[in-house]
């Protein structure tokens, strides 16, 4: 599999496909070790050598189960990120409920907002810990959006100086909104953001922000959520789909709907025009998947290997279902 170098890092190179390790951490159902660690597996031998995880993925439970699961391969091989911004606090009076943000662990710890210089390099060492791994790649400020002054402030340097030790390989933002990673690539200095269910088949707010200023300032952009977190994960949109991990409304399925039928007269389904629409744009280096079992990486590889006709693009856009390109390198 191909790698993109980040623009400003080249020493950190991307493949095209990674693999988003939020299953791992037991998200909406619980999955075993020995799934998650075959599912890795599996996605070594098709070649993909990007990963990512969080501390809150499943409290930490994401972060343990992927260094196991990366533990015996080359550690140069792979580029592996985690994020900051979360940081995880023992909550032994809770330990006996559930996790309450969609994680299927026990709640034994609390999620404590913190992007302060001491909180950033503190859940970094955690994360080195829970991982043992001996370094991270790329580390991203996670959901920072109501906490843009001590993010931008405290947290980018804090990074950017490990950064410039070597201790990590590049510093990132990953927000489920534009505006603020715009403001991130425009004001700060940050390597890459992670850019979730906004540039996708279903909306493209982010040509008009995000993208421009990324290839203006030579930042690298991963696409995530390239599904819209469900909805156009399966050839037909079900009337449960979720978007945005919520129900979707009966519009958005609606228009989910119409955008599948157009691709299956193109000869192709929802979920490969999805992961084919963000690919070529000249600013993204890499799309990150979530997958949960050996299947799912199977599935995925074959969805993003399809061969998607050029004339699907015309024919949304003749349906108004979607924008027009910005420029010739764009879909």
């Amino acid at each position: 599999m191909t790698r993109r170098p980040l623009p400003r890092r080249p020493a950190v190179g991307l493949t095209a496909l990674g693999f988003g390790a939020a299953q791992g951490g037991n998200l909406y159902r619980a999955t075993t070790d020995e799934t998650f660690a075959a599912t890795v597996d599996a996605a070594w031998e098709a070649g993909i050598r990007y990963f990512d995880t969080a501390p809150h993925y499943g409290l930490g439970l994401s972060e343990r189960r992927l260094g196991t699961a990366l533990r015996s391969t080359p550690r140069d091989d792979y580029v592996i990120s985690t994020k900051v911004g979360r940081l995880l606090v023992p909550s032994p009076d809770t330990a006996h409920l559930r996790d309450p943000e969609g994680f299927d662990v026990a709640a034994t710890h609390r999620r404590h907002w913190d992007f302060s210089r001491d909180g950033v390099r503190r859940s970094l060492e955690a994360s080195l810990t829970r991982t043992g791994l001996d370094r991270i790649d790329i580390v991203y400020l996670h959901d920072p959006d109501e906490h843009w002054r001590q993010a931008a402030t405290e947290a980018v340097p804090a990074l950017a100086e490990l950064r410039d030790q070597g201790v990590i390989g590049a510093v990132g933002a990953g927000m489920n909104q534009t505006a603020m990673l715009a403001r991130f690539v425009q004001e700060t200095d940050i390597d890459v953001v992670m850019c979730a269910g906004r540039y996708t088949l279903l909306e493209q707010g982010a040509r008009h922000d995000l993208l421009p200023a990324a290839q203006r300032h030579g930042v690298g952009v991963v696409i995530a959520g390239a599904y819209n977190s469900g909805l156009l994960a399966t050839d037909r949109p079900p009337a449960d789909a979720t978007y945005n991990y919520q129900q979707a409304s009966a519009e958005l399925i609606r228009r989910a709907t119409r955008i599948a039928s157009v691709c299956a007269a193109h000869g192709v389904t929802l979920p490969e025009a999805a992961l084919a629409f963000v690919r070529p744009h000249p600013a993204v280096v890499a799309i990150v998947v979530g997958m949960a079992d050996p299947e799912q990486v199977t599935q995925t590889l074959h969805r993003a290997n399809a061969t998607v006709p050029d004339a699907l693009w015309p024919a949304l856009r003749a349906a108004g279902l979607l924008e027009a390109p910005a420029g010739p390198a764009q879909r």
